[in-house]
C-alpha cells in the first residue's frame, strides 16, 4: 500500500514538472511560429491561445440572441468545441492573476463567428490559401492528391459487387484519428468470404483531413462537415440506401451521428474501443472530456501522447512538421529497423495528415460531442431498430474498457465483447480473419431480423 501511494505521488511530481514544462514550451513556440508563418507566408497566422481575452460577442441567430465569449470556459456554438481555447494551463493561469484585460463586445450572427474562427475575417488568408498546404505540413504528391481532382470529394476504397442492384447488403468501414481506410482494407477486406464479397458492397472512407482525402486549410473539421462529406462522397454517389456501419475508435462517435441522421437506413452498428465518458450533471462536458482522454500524465505512454496532441496546438504542429513532413524518411527508417516488420498501412495513416485536420477533428469530434453523445445514444436506443454491438481490448491503455460497458448502460440490446490480450490496434490487427467472421455473423443476424 505504501509503495503504491508511493508510486503514485512520484508519477504525480514527474508529470506536474514535465507538463509545466511543455506549458512553456508551447507559449514560446507559438510566438515562433508566428515569426516563421510570417516570414515563409507573409503574413501572420491566427491560433487558438491568443484569441481576445475577455470579448464577448452578442450571437444573433433565428431571430434570438445570446452571449458567448471566444476565452470563456464555455464557447456556446454546437459545432466548436471550447477546448479549442480554453485548455487551463501553468501560463494561463499565471496570465489571469497578471493579465490587466478591457471588455470588448460586438454583435454578429454564427456564420461570421465560424468565419471567424476559420481565419476568414482577421488575416486568416481566405479561400487564397484554401487548396495550399501549409509550409509545416507535407506538400508531397500523395498527401496532396486530393488538391488535383478539384473537389473536397472523401478518398474511397471499395470492395465487393460493383452494381448497387446486385449488392444485397451496403457497408461503411469508418477509421479512427489519425488513421486511414487502409487500416480495414490491410486487414479485413482480404478476410471476407466469397460469398460476402459477392453479395456486399464494403465502402471504406478516409475521413476529411486524413490519408488521400482533401484536406481544405479553412475547414473546422465538425461533425457536421464530416457527416456531409461522408454523404456526398459515399452515400449519394453509390445510391447506397440501407447499410451496415463498421466505425474504430473516434470514428464510433461519427457512426452514431451518422447513425441518428440516417435512422431509416441503418442495419447495424459495429462499435470498436468507443470513447464514451458520460459527464457527470453540471460538469463542462468537453472539459471533462479532454481530461480523461488526454489526463496530462507521463505513464502510460499512449496517455502522455494523447496529453500532447490535446493540450498542445503549437507542440502538436511541431510533431506534425517533424514527422508528417518527413514522412517519407521515417517510413523509409522504420522499414529498414524491422525489416519490413510493421505494416507499412499504419504507418499511412498515422503520418498523412495535417495538423490543422487533427487538431480540429480531435477537439472538436472527441471532445465537442461530450454532451452530445447521450443524447446520440438515446436516440438509437429509442428510434433505431438495427443490432449494436461493441467490441473492445483488454489492454487497450487509450480508451478504458469501461467507456464500451458505458454504451451497453445507455444502450441495453448493445452486446459488448472484451478480447483479452489485444489494445487499441490489435482488436484489429492481428485478428483480423476472425474478426471478420465475427462480422459476417453480425450482418447475417441483422439483416434476417429486420426481413
Amino acid at each position: 500500500m505504501a509503495l503504491n501511494w508511493t508510486g503514485r505521488m512520484v508519477h504525480e511530481a514527474v508529470s506536474f514538472v514535465v507538463f509545466s514544462f511543455l506549458d512553456l514550451l508551447d507559449f514560446v513556440l507559438c510566438f515562433v511560429y508566428k515569426l516563421l508563418d510570417f516570414l515563409i507566408e507573409a503574413e501572420w497566422k491566427p491560433c487558438y491561445c491568443t484569441s481576445p481575452k475577455d470579448s464577448k460577442i452578442f450571437l444573433s441567430e433565428r431571430g434570438e440572441s445570446r452571449i458567448v465569449s471566444l476565452a470563456s470556459t464555455k464557447l456556446d456554438l454546437e459545432e466548436v468545441s471550447d477546448t479549442l481555447f480554453s485548455r487551463p494551463s501553468l501560463v494561463s493561469e499565471v496570465s489571469k492573476l497578471t493579465a490587466v484585460t478591457e471588455d470588448v463586445s460586438f454583435t454578429v450572427n454564427s456564420a461570421t463567428v465560424v468565419k471567424m474562427l476559420q481565419g476568414k475575417i482577421g488575416g486568416g488568408g481566405g479561400d487564397r490559401i484554401r487548396h495550399s498546404p501549409r509550409w509545416s505540413d507535407c506538400d508531397c504528391r500523395f498527401c496532396t492528391s486530393w488538391s488535383f481532382s478539384g473537389t473536397e470529394d472523401l478518398f474511397v476504397r471499395v470492395q465487393g459487387s460493383k452494381d448497387h442492384n446486385r449488392a444485397r447488403e451496403d457497408v461503411l468501414f469508418i477509421h479512427g484519428f489519425i488513421s486511414s481506410s487502409s487500416f480495414w482494407t490491410e486487414t479485413l477486406f482480404p478476410n471476407f468470404s466469397a460469398t460476402t464479397k459477392s453479395t456486399h458492397r464494403m465502402f471504406a472512407v478516409d475521413l476529411l483531413g486524413f490519408g488521400r482525402s482533401s484536406k481544405p486549410s479553412d475547414s473546422l473539421y465538425t461533425v457536421r462537415e464530416h457527416l456531409e462529406t461522408i454523404e456526398r462522397s459515399v452515400l449519394a454517389p453509390h445510391k447506397v440506401r440501407s447499410f451496415h456501419i463498421v466505425a474504430h475508435s473516434l470514428g464510433c462517435i461519427l457512426a452514431l451521428a451518422l447513425a441518428v441522421r440516417h435512422p431509416d437506413a441503418v442495419k447495424s452498428i459495429t462499435l470498436l474501443a468507443p470513447p464514451y465518458f458520460p459527464v457527470p450533471e453540471g460538469v463542462p462536458a468537453t472539459q471533462y472530456v479532454m481530461r480523461k482522454l488526454a489526463p496530462r500524465r507521463v505513464w502510460p505512454t499512449i496517455a502522455f501522447g494523447a496529453s500532447m496532441a490535446c493540450w498542445y496546438e503549437h507542440i502538436s504542429r511541431t510533431i506534425c512538421l517533424l514527422i508528417c513532413k518527413q514522412h517519407r524518411i521515417w517510413e523509409f527508417l522504420a522499414k529498414l529497423v524491422t525489416r519490413n516488420r510493421v505494416p507499412t498501412f499504419l504507418l499511412e495513416g498515422f503520418f498523412c495528415h495535417t495538423h490543422n485536420a487533427a487538431w480540429h477533428t480531435l477537439h472538436n469530434i472527441i471532445c465537442g460531442t461530450g454532451g452530445k453523445l447521450d443524447g446520440y445514444l438515446d436516440d438509437v436506443r429509442d428510434r433505431l431498430r438495427c443490432h449494436v454491438n461493441v467490441f473492445h481490448g483488454g489492454d487497450d491503455e487509450l480508451i478504458p474498457v469501461e467507456c464500451s460497458f458505458n454504451v451497453q448502460r445507455r444502450v441495453p440490446r448493445a452486446r459488448v465483447k472484451v478480447v483479452d490480450g489485444k489494445d487499441h490496434i490489435t482488436i484489429v490487427v492481428g485478428r483480423q480473419r476472425a474478426f471478420a467472421r465475427e462480422l459476417e455473423q453480425i450482418w447475417r443476424r441483422a439483416s434476417s431480423s429486420l426481413s
